[in-house]
């Protein structure tokens, strides 16, 4: 069965750093686009970085550039967003979302109108 499992989340203290991954299985992971998303409590899901299929384009919210990096393993079925210097307001439960792509390219919206799957969600908590 497919899976999106996303991990590498917890508590850091503001200018830290954190690696989150997400793992795909169950689907051909090189045919989707991997769009990273967070959440908090009270507010719509929001789009912070996409990485197109074959990891060469990539996209990212204005609240997170310069910040985040987004990659992909497609041999390991694998994306990543590394976090640096990380704010209290990246507080949030992050989200990685797997969407069936029809060209190398990626984009950040919430509702995808083709398939989509969803990750569980990890926990990242900024604070000292």
């Amino acid at each position: 069965q497919l899976q999106l499992v996303e991990s590498g989340g917890g508590l850091v203290q503001p200018g830290g750093s954190l690696r989150l991954s997400c793992a795909a299985s169950g689907f051909r992971f090189n045919d989707y686009a991997i769009v990273w998303f967070r959440q908090v409590p009270g507010k719509e899901r929001e789009g912070i970085s996409c990485v197109s299929t074959s990891g060469g384009r990539t996209n990212y919210a204005d609240s997170v550039n310069g910040r985040f990096t987004i990659s992909r393993d497609n041999a390991k079925n694998t994306a990543y967003l590394q976090m640096n210097n990380l704010k209290p307001e990246d507080t949030a439960v992050y989200y990685c979302a797997a969407d069936l792509a029809v060209a190398d390219i990626c984009v950040m919206v919430l509702r995808h109108p083709g398939e989509r799957f969803w990750g569980q969600g990890t926990q990242v908590t900024v604070s000292s």
